[in-house]
């Protein structure tokens, strides 16, 4: 049976301590012979037992205020009844006996709270009205290092002189989580009023010694400073960091590992390396526990890098993998800035080369600008050693005169110079002009003849157009660059020979390379000198010495008398462009010697298509306003755009005669002022 009534505190002190014992005692009097549970609410809060002193004292109840009666059980209404009566009585006894059992339940509340104070962690000292102290437990004496029986009965301000406690007393205001030092210890302290009947009748300090914590405060502070610094180390170095847990999943990715893979924070922290580099190092070293260095790997970004890998190992077991990665094209870049001061040591030493006269050996080939210097300069060198040397350039540039210069300002020149034109001889019979053969070798073999090799013995064999020669003869030749030996055709005895190769085409034979064309380990054995020959169009400043040399010497040859070139003529033959470089200027030359009546060339003397194409260019030139003077291109693009919109006055019409949007147009006119009456 469950029952509840209201009572109304009608004693004028309310439940003060002596009256809550009263009904405590009322309470345990009344269930235990009816054998029904009573409980109080009050105020909305949840129902507490009746026989609880110490909760009880803490609702404060005052005269006039309603607290609801709760029972619960065979005779609940009676007792609630019973109880509420109680309530709403003046609490006096004249019965000694209950007065005897109320004084022995204060007495034993009493215990109960000094132990409680007894037991705290925490410091108490509390003080009456005239600032005596009242209490002092034994955390307090820990804390403070002072005895109780130093501090009981005397002022506060005496036995502690910096405490407030004396100061909360007489005001009445708490002071709360005050930070404070007594003697050795650094304290945390909240002080309250004791009020009753809204008089201050004292008060109570509760302290906390935060000496042991301020220190764990403050190394903690010190790691999160270490933290951070760290932090800012892995975020501020270029090299990639990836660390991964044990369970195989990355907790953390620095911005540099972030750039290097080309990817966001979001995508990496958070995956399993099981599974998206199950057969990766990281996963190697997880599993493994031992480290690997120089692993280079592509992401999926296409960028290649190399990583060292090492298991973080944690009371010898491995709690994870850190990897440290760099990308290879940074490490080249790094390479390159390393050897940045060796390469200023290696120009003034080109330099050198450039300046210096280039050896008489050279001075059949024609120029003084400077890619020709540099090219000589570099021949001049190679010259020095026997290391095979590979003469790259187009048509007509001078290859031959070159690799004969070669030849005779080196160590080999009273050797032979023997030249082969690779690409002039027909596949089947290159084997016999190169090698040799013997006497019955194949039909028409009528007696044995000796190869190109043979005879450039102790001297230089110049192969020509070397890019022409097939696949199967590029084996054969590799074996004499490998072995400087071979066999004639048809011929069993291995011939040895003392012999330098010098190789030269007009093909790119990287892209050859690429398509199974040219054998590689042929062109690295060729390839150990590269020797590149500007196209005259490159070097027009020679063009006036090549025009005066070649009028010399095809006038001797004619013999005719020399004839001189007028500016006009002159500067045609520097605007064009020389496909066929300096073999077709040559050419040219001798046209103009052989046909041109007079003493001087001019420009009405030049082949028709030399004067059509400076006629073009100089219509192109006028088209965009090219003068002498050459402009920044932003100043031919604002003429460009301010034509089509003269013309066409919208941007629209501007943008589809230009192959641009109407947008990047009415940027364009915006950027150039151009916009004031322009439509769209």
């Amino acid at each position: 049976m469950h029952y509840e009534k209201i009572a109304v505190i009608q004693h004028q002190k309310g439940l003060h301590a002596r009256v809550a014992a009263m009904v405590v005692q009322k309470s345990h009097e009344l269930s235990t012979k009816h054998q029904t549970s009573i409980f109080f609410r009050y105020k909305n809060q949840d129902n507490i037992a009746a026989n609880s002193l110490i909760v009880l004292c803490s609702l404060k109840i005052k005269e006039g205020d309603e607290i609801w009666v709760v029972g619960s059980g065979k005779q609940a209404e009676y007792v609630v009844k019973q109880m509420v009566a109680f309530l709403e009585s003046d609490f006096h006894f004249d019965n000694a006996q209950i007065i005897n059992e109320v004084d022995k339940l204060l007495q034993e509340n009493a215990f109960a709270a000094e132990q409680i104070f007894n037991s705290m962690a925490n410091g108490l000292m509390v003080s009456d009205e005239h600032d005596l102290v009242t209490i002092f437990n034994p955390a307090a004496e820990e804390i403070l290092g002072i005895p109780a029986s130093q501090v009981v009965g005397k002022k506060v301000y005496d036995v502690i002189p910096n405490s407030r406690l004396h100061l909360v007393n007489k005001t009445g205001i708490s002071e709360l989580a005050c930070r404070q030092i007594i003697g050795a210890s650094s304290t945390i302290t909240n002080r309250t009023p004791i009020i009753i009947d809204g008089q201050v009748k004292g008060a109570v300090a509760i302290f906390e010694d935060i000496s042991a914590l301020e220190k764990i405060t403050g190394e903690l502070q010190e790691v999160k400073e270490l933290k951070g610094q760290l932090q800012l180390i892995l975020e501020s170095v270029q090299d990639g960091i990836c660390v991964v847990n044990k369970d195989g999943y990355i907790t953390y990715v620095n911005p540099a590992y972030l750039r290097i893979v080309n990817q966001q924070y979001a995508q990496l922290v958070g995956q399993n390396i099981q599974e998206i580099s199950p057969q990766g190092a990281r996963c190697t070293v997880l599993s493994s526990g031992t480290q690997i260095l120089g692993n280079i790997s592509k992401k999926t970004n296409g960028v290649a890098v190399v990583a060292n890998v090492n298991p973080i190992i944690v009371d010898g077991d491995v709690t994870g993998v850190v990897s440290v990665v760099k990308d290879i094209t940074e490490v080249q870049g790094l390479m390159e800035k390393l050897n940045h001061i060796s390469a200023k040591a290696e120009y003034l030493e080109q330099e050198l080369w450039r300046t210096k006269k280039p050896n008489r050996a050279f001075e059949h080939f024609i120029g003084r600008s400077g890619k020709v210097l540099d090219a000589l300069a570099m021949a001049t060198k190679a010259a020095e050693g026997s290391s095979n040397v590979l003469i790259r350039g187009e048509s007509g540039t001078g290859k031959e005169l070159v690799a004969e210069g070669i030849h005779y300002a080196s160590s080999k020149a009273a050797g032979p110079f023997i030249r082969v034109n690779c690409g002039a001889i027909p596949t089947n019979l290159l084997e016999s002009e190169l090698f040799g053969h013997e006497k019955g070798a194949f039909t028409g073999a009528i007696r044995k003849k000796l190869g190109k090799f043979e005879l450039a013995d102790n001297g230089t064999i110049f192969l020509d157009e070397i890019g022409e020669m097939e696949k199967s003869m590029q084996v054969k030749l590799l074996r004499v660059l490998q072995k400087r030996e071979f066999e004639r055709v048809g011929g069993e005895s291995t011939i040895k020979v003392n012999v330098r190769i010098i190789a030269a085409t007009n093909q790119d034979l990287e892209k050859m390379l690429q398509n199974g064309e040219f054998r590689e380990d042929l062109y690295y054995r060729l390839n150990v000198i590269p020797l590149l020959l500007p196209p005259l169009r490159e070097r027009k400043e020679d063009i006036p010495i090549l025009v005066e040399h070649f009028l010399a010497k095809i006038s001797y040859e004619l013999t005719k008398k020399a004839k001189g070139i007028k500016s006009d003529a002159l500067r045609t033959l520097m605007q064009y462009k020389w496909p066929g470089n300096v073999r077709e200027l040559e050419n040219i030359i001798e046209r103009l010697v052989t046909l041109t009546e007079g003493n001087f060339i001019g420009v009405e003397h030049l082949p028709a298509y030399l004067k059509e194409e400076m006629l073009l260019e100089n219509k192109e030139d006028q088209r965009l306003g090219v003068d002498e003077i050459i402009l920044p291109w932003e100043e031919y693009e604002k003429k460009i755009i301010k034509l089509a919109l003269d013309k066409y006055s919208s941007y629209n019409g501007a943008g589809k005669a230009l192959g641009l949007t109407h947008k990047t147009i009415a940027a364009k006119a915006k950027k150039f002022g151009l916009e004031k009456t322009v439509s769209w």
